[in-house]
């Protein structure tokens, strides 16, 4: 068989109102269809969130309360076109690939439910997800200093000229995950499924440690949601 870098892949990026990825949403999306390493079709947009944009994450992304309003499509119709693209990708086997995916998703997810009465594990959606960072960070897991996406783009020699532009980081992230490959044949060669399913224990993994260093310097430690990967529930399970 082939390895998953030589067939498609589809790129996703949000910027978005805020950090928070179960109350925060869109302000523009970005989705970017690559075929044998070869942009083949892009497609991207600015959203209105139907709320202020917060003064802090204009100043990041560049996008404005105003201009989202007077550019920006519905939230629920950009939610039903990135729903719609992500799950007939995963119909097709096609894997979804990105920085932080389970922000992007699980936000996608939500809304999803929210606004069109179905999110993506009740539309049949399962994966797979390649993420550069979780990826990065197992490959490589003595390498110190900071690993956001302008990070691991200087690491791996990737261009990323407008960093926080929904498109440009999308094509960055596709770019760093195929550098990864190139670099480590295990992810090159490695088979979606078990990659998919790979990535969700080294994600837990590293959350667990990352939990428990927290908590040894007296600071709080995360939301438990935060240990899941790919999507992360909206409300935990109550305890059996």
């Amino acid at each position: 068989m082939e390895p998953w870098a030589a067939g498609e892949v589809l790129g996703l990026d949000f910027e978005t109102t805020g950090v928070d990825r179960f109350t925060d949403v869109p302000v523009s999306y970005a989705l970017v269809s690559v075929v044998e390493g070869v942009v083949v079709r892009s497609w991207s947009g600015l959203v209105d969130p139907g709320c202020d944009i917060p003064a802090e994450a204009s100043e990041i992304h560049g996008i404005s309360s105003e201009q989202a309003r007077r550019e920006g499509m519905p939230l629920e119709h950009a939610i039903g076109l990135v729903t719609d693209a992500v799950t007939a990708a995963g119909r097709r086997g096609v894997p979804l690939v990105g920085m932080r995916l389970d922000f992007d998703l699980t936000i996608l997810d939500g809304l999803a439910t929210h606004l069109l009465g179905a999110g993506l594990a009740a539309r049949g959606w399962r994966g797979p997800v390649l993420d550069a960072g979780v990826i990065d960070r197992h490959v490589d897991p003595e390498r110190e200093g900071r690993r956001t996406l302008s990070d691991l783009c200087a690491h791996y020699g990737i261009e990323l000229a407008r960093p926080h532009d929904a498109m440009a980081d999308a094509v960055a992230s596709i770019e760093v995950l195929f550098a990864l490959a190139v670099r480590y044949p295990s992810v090159w060669a490695g088979d979606l499924a078990q990659l998919h399913g790979d990535q969700t224990v080294w994600h837990r993994e590293w959350m667990r440690t990352f939990d428990d260093w927290r908590a040894s310097q007296g600071i709080d430690r995360v939301d438990p949601r935060e240990h899941a990967w790919p999507l992360a529930p909206v409300v935990l399970p109550a305890a059996a």
